[in-house]
């Protein structure tokens, strides 16, 4: 028996929104390798990816550019990831049959709509920066007291 609002069966929940996905579903951010919703939001959420996409809003860059402009971000890293946007539809690659070659990349119409929610994700923080500042402040001198019990127990324990 069920209460009422509560889904019968997984994957089939009552009071859905629109196009029938219930977002408090704990389902649909399923870690297991083979869910969809999961591995995109690993590809477009990490850094690398993130900053590519900010750096290429609405212009063109080549790829020796982006590199200089991603701070810490080695060759390698940055053909894979985007070489990840592309497959994914989110970044557009050109090659210019030029001497040395040219490779240019550009938002795709795909990648420029991620583009507007990684922007309030980012206006989101910038907002919010010093509330998590404090929030961690907080944290850390709440955790100081058993970060000095620990310590000495293990002075203590090795006397």
């Amino acid at each position: 028996m069920t209460e009422d609002g509560t889904s019968k069966s997984l994957g089939t929940p009552e009071g859905t929104d629109h196009h029938g996905a219930d977002w408090n579903d704990a389902f649909q951010w399923d870690s297991r390798e083979d869910c969809e919703v999961r591995q995109i939001l690993d590809r477009i959420a990490d850094k690398w990816s993130l900053l590519v996409i900010a750096l290429l809003d609405d212009r063109t860059l080549r790829f020796t550019e982006l590199r200089r402009l991603i701070d810490g971000v080695s060759q390698r890293m940055l053909t894979v990831t985007l070489r990840q946007l592309e497959r994914d539809g989110m970044v557009r690659r050109t090659v210019y049959p030029v001497v040395p070659p040219r490779v240019d990349y550009e938002l795709t119409a795909l990648g420029r709509s991620l583009h507007a929610t990684v922007q309030a994700l980012v206006v989101w923080t910038e907002r919010h920066q010093e509330d998590i500042i404090v929030a961690r402040d907080r944290f850390d001198r709440a955790l100081e007291p058993i970060a000095a019990v620990t310590a000495a127990t293990a002075v203590t324990a090795g006397e």
